[in-house]
């Protein structure tokens, strides 16, 4: 981790010219503003940089616009895409009171760590991501008062396989359904995905391994290193950052959005938990999975919560299109050994006690980082706390279960509507430490009811057209 001055002599170091700092908004797009190198001071790192918060969609009134921005020096990389650039992730402070935000995401997140470390239960929450995402040679979309439309397109989709093209066809195309780990020349993204893990790499990023994912046209998942929760949800800003560029420069068009194609796999965000104290894991132990007691409680509150959870994990309308039955995303709140069409599944990888976790399936990659594994901490933390029972395991395959024994299933809430008003009922959890507030809860509920449920809910759907126009 640099230091203020460290970051100084990188500059110099690396003849950077300019510093672009970077922040996260409330509903979880990444922001940015860029300075003269000149204008970044050792000083810098503690009385930050204006800008109007007045701006940004759930934050101030335009009465209280001025905010601060204040960089963190152990952030810092070298932009791989601008012109000798240096990065910085920011803190969002109040000006006068020079107190963190409470809607600053990143600040949710460090104020999470914090009240873990103060529980005394674990010193280090580690998530290791698993982000997947579509890559596309092109997209078309619109929405209007006349019309509304979207078109993909990919060089892999089966749709293309009759495809006249400019050069003979070469027939090689992924079927729905069939896109896990086929080589070249059937998987055209090779190239394309190593590229994305290399520049993560020389950007401070640990990757483990990338492939193509399930799905025809394009899916992709690069998986990075578990790290503590704060320097996670900044690496999946990299991931994001890069993967997009990395793809406008292959003149195509990455997608982290849940469900872009009907009828094949969406994109999940799986979440590999693990909590650590004075270097050592806390989830491994002697019982089911050989998971610890501790483990097993934290599924036992992630379970218990998970309806609330999803409303900052699954936060769009489009993530429901994905957990629907079929697509390998689990819809059933269950756990299980292996099983991957658990909500909850305990990876049996490596005998290691360090490698001892367990990965929360449902989250989606439109998720706010920063707020979506806050808040599976908490519920994990308040599932210790209360010493919560996870229930059995179901070690069979869900979706072929019996309807009067998949009945006793708890099911993911089947709408976002649903999912904030689960998040309305039951965010106690959330509060302890003053991790979340209840002025953050009702501003999201707030935003994502008007800005996302109530818009979508007013407009027609293509599909109506093909439904009801002749009616």
């Amino acid at each position: 981790m640099m230091t203020p001055k460290e970051v100084l002599a990188l500059c110099r170091e690396r003849e950077i010219r300019a510093v672009d700092l970077r922040f996260m908004d409330f509903p979880g797009t990444q922001k940015h503003f860029t300075i003269p190198v000149k204008a970044l001071t050792e000083e810098s790192f503690e009385v930050g940089f204006g800008f109007d918060g007045s701006s940004m969609y759930g934050w101030q009134a335009i009465n209280e616009s001025d905010m601060l921005v204040v960089p963190e020096a152990g952030t810092a990389f070298v932009d791989p895409f601008m012109n000798r650039t240096l990065c910085l992730f920011c803190n969002i402070q109040d000006p006068i009171t020079r107190e963190d935000y409470d809607k600053d995401p990143r600040n949710v997140a460090r104020k999470a760590e914090k009240y873990m470390q103060s529980t005394g239960l674990a010193d280090t929450a580690n998530f290791g991501p698993e982000a997947e995402f579509f890559v596309f040679d092109s997209v078309r979309f619109d929405q209007n008062e006349h019309e509304s439309y979207y078109h993909v397109d990919s060089v892999e989709g089966q749709w293309n396989r009759g495809k006249a093209e400019s050069v003979p066809n070469a027939g090689y195309r992924i079927r729905y359904k069939e896109g896990y780990f086929p080589v070249p020349p059937a998987d055209t993204l090779q190239d394309l995905r190593t590229e994305i893990m290399l520049i993560l790499m020389e950007c401070g990023v640990d990757v483990e391994a990338q492939h193509h994912e399930v799905a025809t046209a394009g899916q992709c998942e690069i998986d990075m290193k578990y790290r503590p929760l704060l320097e996670t949800a900044d690496n999946i800003l990299k991931y994001k950052y890069i993967a997009k560029n990395v793809a406008v420069q292959h003149g195509k068009t990455a997608t982290f959005m849940p469900k872009p194609l009907w009828n094949d796999n969406g994109s999940g965000l799986h979440l590999h938990l693990s909590l650590w104290k004075e270097g050592e894991s806390l989830f491994a132990g002697s019982g089911y999975g050989g998971l610890s007691d501790m483990a097993v409680y934290a599924m036992g509150g992630i379970l218990k919560h998970a309806p609330a959870l999803l409303a900052f994990c699954c936060p769009t309308t489009n993530s429901y299109k994905r957990l629907i039955p079929g697509f390998e995303a689990p819809i059933n709140l269950t756990y299980s050994y292996r099983n991957r069409s658990a909500a909850i599944r305990i990876p049996v990888h490596s005998p290691n006690p360090n490698n001892k976790r367990f990965e929360f399936r449902c989250p989606d990659p439109s998720a706010n980082p920063y707020l979506a594994m806050s808040a599976v901490l908490m519920a994990a933390l308040d599932g210790i706390q209360n010493k919560i029972d996870p229930g059995a395991p179901l070690d069979k395959d869900i979706y072929d279960l019996a309807a009067e024994e998949l009945d006793t299933v708890a099911k993911v809430p089947r709408s976002l509507n649903a999912s904030l008003e689960a998040l309305r009922e039951d965010h106690a959890f959330l509060l302890k430490g003053d991790v979340f507030t209840e002025d953050v809860i009702d501003t999201w509920i707030w935003y994502k009811s008007t800005r996302e449920i109530e818009a979508l809910r007013q407009r027609p759907h293509p599909w109506e057209f093909t439904a009801y126009y002749d009616i």
